[in-house]
């Protein structure tokens, strides 16, 4: 495990980490069920967004999270060759000393809100890894009076906590899904760091809780991975065959093919580092990478997700699972920033018609189907 300060981290990407102010988080209900909306004060201590998951804030049907978008702090250096190298070399050491698995992850502890300041019936889960290491999760039960379809395990991105993914997850309980929320270790009120392969052990107590939870059984079981979150169910499920029997189908949104893709991503954004990326990526494992672990999911039904404006992880990660992700499987392109794919109503839609029968449904096909998709323009007439 690498426990390496997360300054260290920030620092290598040149982000500037500062400390928000308080801000007003909007949560609309209105077109959900008819109630007002709702205005909540939200006090944001130490909310970093750093560059890979600063779009993976809280979303909902009308309005997004109020959140303050912090931007790469200015480097000031001499011009002189031999700085530059030294800074350089500096860098690449820095990299090598923490380069290693937790470097994925950027959580932030503590909760700022609970899904009842948008008015959704919940509960705190405690779970248990293997390892002793203590989880936090929300259980999230279908709305009164909707027949109960199926329940939804959500794995979230590698930023933020729960409560800035709820916007992943709101709309299941009104269509009758209930849904389990994991923190990962060091998320949120889980205590511990993260790290692989030690974050899949959190995922396993999950499963553990699902089997043995008694609203569950008896129906069917499906689960969300958003970017990171993504990765860290195909991994997991292609490690545990009896736990992806279990599965009526899996659906990853904005997820990346390679980790070392997202570290090559990641590093070209800053001019210190570029020259460096793809020799500094190989730090990065990369064996428990999506792309390796679709292979072997053969029988389970999949719906992949990609935005095209994507620009974090671009559209083609998503091409290359669906290319190595067995059938049968659906690759939906949709619109928007990353893992902003459910602000649209469009996206809760189509995912709830895969899941009444995720065999035979093959998503919004034609390209005029997607919405503000740019119309070709028309030759003049001759």
């Amino acid at each position: 495990m690498c426990d390496a300060p997360r300054h260290k981290f920030a620092a290598l990407r040149g982000i500037e980490r500062k400390q928000s102010r308080a801000s007003v988080l909007s949560v609309s209900r209105a077109g959900l069920n008819g109630a007002p909306c709702l205005q909540c004060d939200v006090e944001r201590h130490e909310m970093h967004y750093y560059a890979e998951r600063g779009n993976e804030n809280m979303h909902t049907p009308e309005s997004r999270v109020g959140a303050e978008r912090w931007h790469g702090s200015d480097v000031t250096m001499k011009t002189t060759r031999k700085p530059h190298l030294k800074l350089l070399g500096l860098f690449t050491l820095l990299f090598a000393l923490t380069g290693c698995s937790s470097m994925l992850f950027y959580p932030e502890q503590g909760v700022p809100f609970t899904p009842d300041k948008a008015r959704l019936h919940y509960q705190d889960v405690n779970l248990t890894a293997a390892d002793g290491t203590r989880l936090h999760g929300w259980w999230l039960p279908a709305r009164q009076g909707v027949p109960v379809k199926g329940t939804v395990l959500h794995l979230h991105g590698n930023g933020g906590n729960l409560s800035w993914h709820l916007g992943g997850v709101w709309w299941l309980p009104e269509q009758g899904y209930q849904v389990l929320m994991l923190d990962y270790r060091g998320y949120g009120e889980s205590q511990g760091q993260p790290s692989l392969p030690a974050v899949y052990q959190d995922v396993q107590a999950a499963f553990d809780w699902l089997n043995t939870a008694p609203q569950v059984q008896g129906k069917p079981l499906v689960v969300l991975g958003q970017s990171i979150g993504g990765a860290l169910a195909v991994h997991y499920l292609s490690e545990h065959p009896q736990e992806r029997s279990r599965l009526k189908a899996l659906v990853l949104d904005s997820v990346p093919a390679s980790y070392r893709s997202v570290a090559r991503n990641s590093l070209s954004k800053s001019w210190l580092t570029w020259p460096l990326k793809t020799p500094l990526s190989w730090l990065i494992p990369e064996a428990d990478s999506a792309v390796n672990g679709l292979p072997r999911l053969a029988g389970t039904p999949m719906l992949i997700f990609h935005s095209m404006d994507d620009t974090l992880v671009p559209l083609a990660n998503g091409i290359e699972l669906y290319k190595a992700a067995p059938p049968p499987r659906v690759l939906q392109l949709t619109r928007g920033e990353h893992v902003q794919t459910f602000a649209d109503p469009l996206w809760r839609q189509v995912m709830l018609r895969y899941l009444d029968d995720p065999t035979h449904f093959n998503g919004l096909r034609r390209l005029a189907e997607v919405p503000n998709y740019p119309t070709p323009a028309t030759p003049p007439a001759q």
